[in-house]
Parts: structure tokens; sequence; C-alpha cells
């Protein structure tokens, strides 16, 4: 069985889910533990709770890989838990987890976002850091923008809470002209990336690709299970 936990990062991407792949909601501590004990052999992970329920554990993830999953993630929690778990066997997609990976960023904060409910599609409402840099990068590479005006937009975005980050509040806080900032926000309007959406598009790619039975060999490391990770089968 595959599947895998998404929900904003996935809002709007034309690619197809294929039909043996599951899509399940966003994860929070215990889905991935649950998802092994379902059967699960391949899983992708993207999105997750950390705010109003505990995050995905990284224990459940070893969990799963000690038992021959194969788990990959992208985009969001999914990148930075794989960043974290590359050592042990999770495969990272992206550009994302790339820089976790590489340390060129750090902070979970990157990726957060708030989003819609379930019944209208996870369909983001606030603009993540990881976004903001990307769409930057390119207008800068494209010498759309100076340095001086990168930076400014870099610094505002960062320093915005993540619920109330929207290219319209980074403009305002930057201060540009007005000139300036209608110009800007047409140029955001135009080349915006969605480096989200493009690391989970290739993590459904991965999964779709990936053998569906579970790895037989060893892993090389022994997981070991503790009183309070076993608590976790008896949460519902």
């Amino acid at each position: 069985m595959k599947l895998i936990f998404a929900g904003p990062s996935l809002h709007g991407m034309s690619v197809p889910i294929p039909s043996d792949i599951e899509l399940r909601p966003p994860a929070a501590k215990g889905d991935i533990r649950r998802a092994v004990e379902e059967g699960a052999d391949v899983i992708g992970l993207v999105d997750g709770y950390f705010e109003t329920t505990a995050a995905v554990w990284h224990k459940e993830i070893l969990h799963s890989l000690s038992l021959g999953v194969h788990m990959f993630g992208a985009a969001s929690i999914g990148a930075l838990r794989a960043a974290e778990c590359a050592t042990f066997g999770m495969t990272g997609i992206g550009a994302i987890y790339e820089a976790y990976a590489a340390g060129d960023v750090e902070d979970d904060a990157e990726v957060a976002l708030l989003h819609a409910p379930r019944e209208l599609g996870y369909a983001p409402l606030s603009e993540p850091l990881v976004n903001v840099r990307a769409t930057i990068d390119r207008v800068l590479r494209a010498g759309l923008v100076d340095d001086r005006q990168a930076r400014a937009l870099i610094e505002a975005a960062s320093s915005i809470f993540y619920k109330e980050r929207t290219w319209k509040t980074i403009l305002a806080e930057a201060s540009p002209s007005p000139d300036e900032r209608a110009l800007i926000g047409d140029l955001v309007r135009k080349h915006r990336v969605d480096q989200k959406a493009i690391d989970a598009a290739a993590l459904v790619k991965a999964v779709d690709l990936a053998d569906g039975r579970r790895a037989t060999c060893a892993t090389g490391w022994d997981f070991s299970h503790t009183s309070y990770f076993d608590m976790l089968a008896t949460q519902r």
C-alpha cells in the first residue's frame, strides 16, 4: 500500500494522484505509526500539523524505516523530517529538502503557513518563507530587482508572523515607494514560485515509481523500543 500525507502543499497542483496512492490529510503524531500498522509499504510525508496538535515524531519515522517501509519527505514538514532522518534511510526530495539538508535553512517556521480546512481543500491563506525566497531569487537572477530590494523583501517577510505573511503584508513592511510597491507586486504575480507545490509534485512521482514492497535488507542500525513510544499504539 502506498500513501501520502499532504494538504496545502498539493492545493491546486495539476499533477494527478495515481489511483493506487491513498491521499491522507496532513500528518500528526501517531499517524505514520498507524499507517504502518495498517500495511503501508511506501509513505510520502509532505504536510503535517504542528501547532494545534503534536507533530509527527522522528521515532515513528525510524520505526517505519526499521520495518522496511520506504519513507519519502518533501516540501514542508516532510522535507524537515527527511533532512533529520536521512542518515537512517528516509529519502528527501526537492529544493526545500536540499536547503534543510545543507543547513542553508534551519528554522521550522520557514515552511509554516496558514491554510483553510479540509472542506475547502487546504487552500493556503499565507505565504511560507521558502516560497518567498524562491520567488525573490527568481526575480533577482532575472535582474528584475536589485540586491537592496531583494534584501528588504526577505527581511520584511522574515519579520512577519507566518499566519499573517502575505505578499501584501510583505510589501507594506518592506516600505518601498508606491511606484516601487506596484512594480514589485506585479513582478510577484507574474513570477511567483510555489516551491512547496513543485517539491510535493516531485514526491508524488517518487512514491508512484517506488517499489511497492517493503525492503528486506538490514538497515545497519537497531530500532530501540521505549515505553513512551509503545504508548502511541494505544493513542487514537
